[in-house]
């Protein structure tokens, strides 16, 4: 059974933001701001990369969607973080509406398609837990007689944690949620040609049967003035983490609070902030 993941890292999409923008190049002006990019590559250094990166599973594609045109030397840079993570594939494509340009990525990688696929979508600032994709893979082992009647299944872990980056460490709070983005899989048989940026994902049990783990943690969302979803993306108060919290997202995602520390003390982040 593949697993492909899929993250969209300042894509020029066609729609798929909040912030709308008449133009592509009002929208790739927007996207590659100097301080928008030092903000995305802080989060997608410290959340997206150790975990992925960690996985107890090592079979699975990861790929990120970006622009033709992002600039130097943020190009560059992307090239050289994700060289450390062989699972990771960066694809570049052409303005397009976001989802289709993020089915057409799976499509691509999916090839003839002969298998069974879990399919998983990430954004660039949060962290998934180092067993998810061996989770799922169980999952979906153990589920095959469902699965003979409804291929198509939501894989949904609900717990994980809301936090906020910053040099002075990690603030975080516990969250149980209802299908986030970061805590979910979802299976295909074999020639399908949907994926699953075919379903918004708050939606995926309206169209398919859902198997739901209340544990363990299995995301780190994260909070930042960035966030697109900003509007619906509410919790309560973030603490800052004690040594069990710290020792629990070293354990549980590869996030290790000094080098969040280390990270958000860049001085591009901090004159950002002024």
């Amino acid at each position: 059974m593949r697993v492909i993941g899929v993250c969209r890292f300042s894509y020029p999409a066609l729609g798929g933001f909040k912030r709308m923008h008449d133009t592509i190049e009002e929208r790739e002006a927007y996207l590659y701001a100097s301080d928008r990019m030092e903000l995305r590559f802080a989060h997608f250094e410290a959340l997206v990369l150790p975990s992925i990166g960690a996985q107890t599973d090592r079979e699975f594609t990861f790929l990120i969607v970006i622009g033709e045109r992002m600039p130097e030397p943020y190009l560059t840079r992307l090239y050289d973080l994700c060289a450390t993570v062989p699972q990771i594939k960066i694809v570049q494509r052409p303005p397009q509406k976001h989802r289709l340009a993020m089915q057409l990525a799976i499509q691509h990688e999916l090839g003839a398609n002969e298998e069974d696929t879990i399919q998983f979508r990430l954004d660039d600032d949060d962290a998934m837990g180092v067993d998810f994709v061996a989770q799922c893979r169980s999952i979906a082992r153990r589920s095959s007689r469902l699965r003979r009647r409804e291929p198509r299944m939501v894989i949904e872990f609900n717990s994980g944690y809301s936090a906020r980056l910053s040099a002075e460490g990690i603030t975080a709070e516990p969250v149980i949620t209802q299908f986030w983005a970061c805590g979910l899989g979802v299976t295909f048989p074999a020639g399908d040609t949907r994926t699953v940026m075919n379903y918004g994902h708050h939606k995926l049990h309206h169209s398919m049967p859902a198997v739901i783990h209340p544990r363990p943690p299995m995301y780190i969302r994260a909070k930042h003035d960035d966030n697109d979803s900003a509007a619906k993306f509410k919790t309560g108060p973030l603490k800052p983490l004690d040594d069990a919290g710290r020792q629990l997202f070293r354990d549980r995602f590869n996030v290790e609070e000094a080098e969040i520390c280390r990270i958000f003390a860049n001085p591009a982040l901090l004159r950002g902030k002024g």
